[in-house]
C-alpha cells in the first residue's frame, strides 16, 4: 500500500473515533463517502464500490463502537437493561439487512444511503427532538424496533444512533443516557454488519487483494487502530463542547461528503 493511503485512512479513523465519541455516531456517515471515493482512486470496480465501503465501515465501527461504548459507561451514561432488549432484534436486523444490501446494485445503494443522510443531516440541522410522550415498549416491542434500527444500519453502515436516540428520547430515556445507550447498541450492529458483509462478498470476483468478502482488512484495520484512541477523547470533549452547535457543522459536511459520493459512484 503506497504510504499516503496509509496516512489516509489513520486520519480517517481518528476524525471517525471523535465523532463516535461526540456524537454517538459510528461514523459510517463519514466513512461510507470518503471510503468509496478512496476504493473509486485505487481501482476498484464500481461494481463493488459501495459494498465494500459499507462492509468495512462496519468492520470498522466494532472497535470504535467498544472504545465508545467504555468511555460512556465510565460516566454511566449506558441504560444496559434497553441494551439487552433491544440487542437481539438489531443483530437479527442488521445481519438480515447485509443480505438486502447485497442483492442492490451501487447506484441505487448510493442514492438510498445519500437520502438517508440527508434525513439524518436535516434532524440535526434542526435539532430535532421527539417529545417523551410514552415509555419503553416490552420485550416484543423493543425487538421490533431493534430490527428495524438494525436493517437501516446495515443498509448505510451507522451505529444506529440517528434512529436510536430519537426513539428513546420519544420514550422518556434522558438525552445523556439515549446517547451513551446508542454508543452499546452500535456493538452488535457492527458485529452483525461485518459478519454479513464478509459472508455476502466472499467469493466475489474483481475484490482488491486484502479484501475478505466485502471488507478490505487494511483500511478496516488502519482506522480501527486510530479510531480506537480517539473515541474516547469525543466522549469527553460531548461533556464540555456545544453538542448542538457541532452537530450542524457535521450535518453540513455528511451533505457534503453524500453529494460527492453520488458524484463519485455516477462519474465513474
Amino acid at each position: 500500500m503506497a504510504v499516503e493511503w496509509l496516512i489516509a485512512y489513520l486520519l480517517l479513523g481518528a476524525l471517525v473515533g471523535v465523532f463516535a465519541g461526540l456524537l454517538g455516531v459510528g461514523g459510517g456517515g463519514i466513512m461510507v463517502p470518503l471510503l468509496t471515493a478512496m476504493f473509486a482512486a485505487q481501482g476498484v470496480g464500481s461494481e463493488h464500490l459501495v459494498h465494500l465501503a459499507l462492509g468495512t465501515s462496519m468492520a470498522a465501527i466494532v472497535l470504535t463502537s467498544i472504545s465508545s461504548l467504555r468511555a460512556h459507561h465510565a460516566h454511566g451514561a449506558v441504560r444496559w437493561d434497553i441494551v439487552k432488549a433491544i440487542a437481539p432484534g438489531v443483530l437479527l436486523g442488521t445481519f438480515a439487512g447485509t443480505f438486502v444490501a447485497s442483492q442492490v446494485p451501487t447506484r441505487p445503494l448510493a442514492i438510498f444511503f445519500a437520502c438517508f443522510m440527508a434525513y439524518v443531516s436535516l434532524q440535526m440541522i434542526l435539532n430535532v427532538k421527539p417529545k417523551p410522550s410514552r415509555n419503553l415498549p416490552g420485550p416484543v416491542g423493543m425487538a421490533g424496533v431493534g430490527g428495524g434500527i438494525g436493517i437501516i444500519s446495515a443498509l448505510v453502515a451507522i451505529g444506529g444512533g440517528s434512529l436510536s436516540v430519537p426513539f428513546m428520547t420519544w420514550c422518556n430515556v434522558k438525552m445523556q443516557n439515549a446517547i451513551g445507550t446508542s454508543a452499546a447498541i452500535g456493538l452488535p450492529i457492527a458485529l452483525a454488519g461485518a459478519l454479513g458483509y464478509l459472508i455476502n462478498g466472499w467469493g466475489s470476483a474483481g475484490l482488491p487483494d486484502g479484501s475478505f468478502g466485502y471488507v478490505y482488512l487494511p483500511a478496516f484495520v488502519l482506522i480501527s487502530s486510530v479510531s480506537f484512541f480517539t473515541a474516547p477523547l469525543g466522549a469527553r470533549l460531548a461533556h464540555r463542547l456545544p453538542v448542538a452547535t457541532l452537530k450542524r457543522i457535521f450535518a453540513g459536511v455528511l451533505i457534503l461528503l453524500s453529494a460527492k459520493m453520488l458524484h463519485t459512484v455516477f462519474a465513474g
